[in-house]
Parts: structure tokens; sequence; C-alpha cells
């Protein structure tokens, strides 16, 4: 059991890193936006390159931001239920949650990702536009990435459920680092 708390540690420690770098990435996502609408507002220029880089920013920002999404517990559930159930229900609700629907999400999600990407790699895949960026074989690669980070993220969320469980659901449920 250590070793799985180990394990679920370093998944969360990873996912909590990048998530600390997407934030940046976002800021950059933020700047590179408002100088392409003022480029082309006030001067009437435009670039490919650079309206596909903000297209890859955004993708990286949402393919990569949902595990850490997860492990902060700031993802989308339906709340009229799991508010109303007590600590044991909720550490229920998550481990059940996990197994049924986000891991064969993911595990899902990875294989049909799989043969898309290889098709990419093996064409290296540019842009479609004159004067895009090359390597959307790169992009197309966070696809897997992504599945398998939320994967392991799940893991680590219900091992933590399943923790709660047998500690009677009085522990609290892990923060993740929310809070004041």
């Amino acid at each position: 059991m250590r070793f799985l708390q180990a394990a679920c540690a370093r998944i969360d420690a990873l996912n909590e890193w990048i998530g600390r770098a997407l934030a940046w990435l976002t800021l950059l996502l933020v700047l590179l936006v408002f100088a392409l609408v003022g480029a082309r507002y006030a001067f009437s220029l435009g670039s490919i390159a650079a309206q596909e880089a903000a297209l890859w920013l955004h993708s990286m920002v949402f393919l990569l931001g949902a595990a850490f999404t997860l492990k902060r517990d700031a993802h989308v559930r339906v709340d009229l239920l799991y508010q109303r159930l007590d600590a044991r229900g909720r550490a229920r609700a998550d481990l059940l949650g996990t197994l049924l629907l986000l891991l064969p999400f993911s595990a899902f999600l990875f294989w049909v990702s799989l043969d898309y990407v290889a098709m990419a790699w093996s064409v290296r895949e540019g842009s479609r536009e004159p004067g895009g960026l090359p390597g959307v074989f790169l992009l197309k690669t966070l696809m897997p990435v992504a599945a398998a980070l939320l994967g392991l993220q799940g893991v680590a969320q219900a091992v933590a459920a399943w923790q709660r469980l047998r500690a009677g659901g009085d522990a609290p449920a892990p923060t993740h680092g929310v809070g004041p």
C-alpha cells in the first residue's frame, strides 16, 4: 500500500507541475491573441503561423490541463446528487465514477488516438495552410499523452477514494492544493 501511495503522490506531483506550466502557456496564449488582434486591426497584418501557434497553445492547455483539473477537483460534475451525499457516499461515487467512466474513457481515447497519431508521424504531417506551422504530428501526439495523464490521475483519484472508504468515509476528501 505504501508503494501505491508513493506512486499516487508522484502522479499528483506530475500533474500539478504540468498544470502550473500550463498557467504560463495560458498567459502566453492571451498575449499572442492580443497581439494578433492588434496587428490585424491596427496594421491590417496577419500571420497564419501565429494564428496556428495560438491554436496549438489552446490545444495544449485543454489536452494537458484535463488531468490537472481532475486533480484539483475543478471539473464539471452534476452536484445536485453529489452534494447531498455524506462523505462515504461521495467516496463511493468518486470511486465508481472513476472505475466505470473515467478509466474506460481514458483507455478508449488512448487506444483510438494511437493510429491517428501514427499516421501523422508516418508522413511527418504539417500544416495544410501555406505559411503554417510544421510538425502538426507533434501536436497530435498530445492526444494519447493527455489520455495517459488523465488515466493516471484517475488511478490516483480512485486510490484516494478507496482510502476514504476504508477509513469509514471520515477522512476528508483530498483538497489537492485547492483553497486558501
